[in-house]
């Protein structure tokens, strides 16, 4: 079902699914004794688990230099540091510029949470050569993804069921199936990962971004976080301040914001990005194939989705596309402008009684590989967030916000809003209301927003800069469509960021690039 914490990195997973570029990592574990003695045994990287997505092994950087895997050894328990120990997964390219230029280590979280960096850095790689001409890239499997002492929940044939459901109850009946089926998810949880459930916090994965950067031997994180990383990148900041290197938060989740108030602002945002898919369709030289004009796409939509609710049809075989499966796939497309063609042509088959592709598209936000097997993605999205986030809402709670969330968007409001039931009954307490991300001390981190963002509002970068601290957060906007700036190929937000991350450079605070 749809959450606000599993809808932060699905443009990440879209991506992934689309291009199949894919790694693993090995799963050497260093030495005994002090963690932060540890020598890491970088190694080829094999093939990636099921729980990391499947596939083949990355293929060399286009220098033909290979990508190099390890596995770093954390405690299983923060508090108790020299107790039980769980293997970290972990990915570099060693940097390809001269030695003596080296700044270090570059280290990547690219959201979810529950996205595995060890798949995700080889896929991206290419966009950050520049980069790496300075740095060795990093990245890693945050405890409870992937090869990380990874959260399994349900088995492949339950999870197909299980996202099957009707997420939108109308009524008594469709309400109870609903929890019931929230409840058998977080049940499995506890039965299969009961162990690492209460130790997969977003302040434990900080914790281990230290201990990664003591073992990489650098003095200082250098860090480019991403979406939900822009969080672990704030968290981190408060926590070790002093440790700050160069850090960039870019598609930045706002960290003032609870569970509900998130989901609301995503309600916004998805609403938003729509408009604005709706708009450029039918402004385009040739006809429209989904609307006559923007409000007559939007209407058609929302008469397909509620067609769906009674009568689904063919999706990928046998499954078929119902309405949650469709506004699933949907707001898969809206993450990034390129995926809009996407959107077009699978609304243009759906009206045709073709789901495939929209299903294709809800696959990729729900983890689902071709083979018909799940990465562990969701579950651990579920953990991670459950694990951090401290309120718990009932049907009652949701039921009396449905307008407020409806009025946000009217077609996905109801399906954000019923997402807020994930963690009732969650075998773990949530940690806060929201992150401490307040870090006096720590030098200028790079801050940047994206005025069309879905999933991660524009105005949550302006409230991680004033929750940072004064003369901490350096604010650049960037005037685009989709989740994130950098990877938009938009040359003065790659020249921003070049210049802080290789030369030092910080760009003036409220810079605007468009």
């Amino acid at each position: 079902m749809p959450n606000s914490a599993r809808l932060r990195a699905a443009a990440l997973t879209t991506t992934l699914l689309l291009s199949a570029v894919l790694a693993g990592c090995g799963d050497d574990s260093g030495t005994d004794g002090d963690l932060t003695d540890q020598r890491l045994s970088w190694k080829a990287c094999p093939a990636p688990s099921q729980a990391e997505g499947g596939g083949p092994a990355p293929s060399p950087l286009p220098d033909g230099d290979a990508w190099q895997c390890a596995t770093m050894k954390a405690p299983r328990d923060w508090d108790d540091p020299e107790g039980e120990t769980i293997g970290l997964a972990l990915i570099r390219a060693q940097t390809s510029g001269d030695a003596s230029r080296r700044i270090g280590s570059l280290v990547f979280n690219f959201g979810g949470p529950g996205g595995s960096g060890v798949t995700t850095l080889p896929a991206f790689g290419q966009d950050y050569a520049k980069l790496r001409t300075r740095y060795d890239l990093v990245s890693f499997d945050p405890r409870g993804v992937g090869r990380s002492a990874p959260v399994i929940c349900l088995n492949n044939q339950q999870l197909d069921r299980y996202f099957q459901q009707d997420a939108t109850p109308d009524d008594a009946a469709e309400r109870t199936e609903l929890v019931d089926n929230t409840q058998e998810f977080n049940a499995a949880c506890d039965k299969n990962s009961g162990k690492m459930l209460p130790h997969v916090a977003t302040t434990d994965a900080a914790r281990d971004m230290d201990l990664l950067r003591q073992v990489l031997g650098d003095d200082k994180l250098h860090y480019f976080g991403i979406s939900y990383g822009t969080e672990l990148g704030g968290v981190y900041a408060h926590l070790f301040p002093e440790k700050v290197g160069r850090a960039v938060f870019d598609a930045v989740v706002d960290p003032t914001q609870n569970a509900e108030e998130s989901s609301l602002g995503q309600a916004k945002g998805f609403q938003l990005a729509l408009d604005n898919f709706a708009e450029d369709c039918v402004t385009k030289v040739e006809d429209c194939p989904v609307g006559d004009s923007a409000q007559d796409v939007k209407n058609r939509i929302a008469r397909l989705l509620k067609e769906l609710d009674s009568k689904p049809i063919p999706g990928i075989y046998p499954r078929q596309l119902t309405q949650t499966a469709a506004t699933t796939g949907i707001a898969q497309a809206l993450y990034s402008k390129d995926f809009w063609e996407y959107l077009t042509d699978g609304l243009e088959q759906a009206y045709d009684g073709d789901g495939r592709v929209l299903m294709a598209l809800a696959d990729a936000l729900n983890g689902r590989n071709e083979d018909g097997e799940y990465s562990n993605l969701i579950p651990a999205n579920v953990a991670i967030n459950c694990a951090d986030d401290k309120p718990r809402y009932d049907t009652a709670y949701v039921e009396k916000k449905l307008p407020e969330f409806v009025d946000a968007s009217p077609l996905f409001g109801d399906w954000l809003a019923w997402g807020l039931l994930t963690c009732t009954d969650w075998p773990v307490a949530g940690a806060a209301e929201h992150p401490d991300v307040s870090a006096p001390g720590a030098p200028p981190i790079l801050v940047i927003g994206n005025t069309g963002d879905p999933a991660t509002p524009y105005e949550g970068a302006g409230r991680m800069v004033d929750a940072l601290g004064k003369g901490v957060g350096v604010e650049l906007t960037y005037k685009g469509q989709g989740h994130g700036a950098y990877d938009s190929k938009n040359k003065c937000v790659q020249d921003a960021v070049d210049g802080y991350l290789l030369d030092g450079r910080t760009p003036a605070a409220g810079t605007v690039c468009s």
